[in-house]
């Protein structure tokens, strides 16, 4: 069983930063592919950046490759979404996410999910 709490969220202007954190428990987190997901009012639950257990394999969205930065420090048990250049189209509800080995970008794939942390960009 692995438990997620993101924190890290708020509101900022458009063209600033963000970094979310994600803390699992579980003593086997160093295993699990952490991913980052979000979702819009109204829309649905969206891929955004996913890292494999060893760090080695990293992916983005289209969306924010080249802003956005997922790392992880499986000695803390944390995995880290740093957002750079922050649009309006960014706000949402980011939501952290665990599944055992292999990236995945669908959410059907992930076992585990955190509560998630509101990101809200003002134009």
């Amino acid at each position: 069983q692995v438990q997620l709490v993101e924190s890290g969220g708020g509101l900022v202007q458009a063209g600033g930063s963000l970094r979310l954190s994600c803390a699992a428990s579980g003593r086997t987190f160093s295993s699990y592919t952490m991913g980052w997901f979000r979702q819009a009012p109204g829309k649905e639950r969206e891929f955004v950046a996913a890292i494999r257990w060893t760090g080695s394999n990293i992916y983005y969205a289209d969306s924010v490759k080249g802003r956005f930065t997922i790392s992880r420090d499986n000695a803390k048990n944390t995995v880290y979404l740093q957002m750079n250049s922050l649009k309006p189209e960014d706000t949402a509800v980011y939501y952290c996410a665990a599944k055992r080995f292999n990236v995945a970008v669908t959410t059907t794939r992930y076992d585990y999910w955190g509560q998630g942390a509101q990101v809200t960009v003002s134009s």
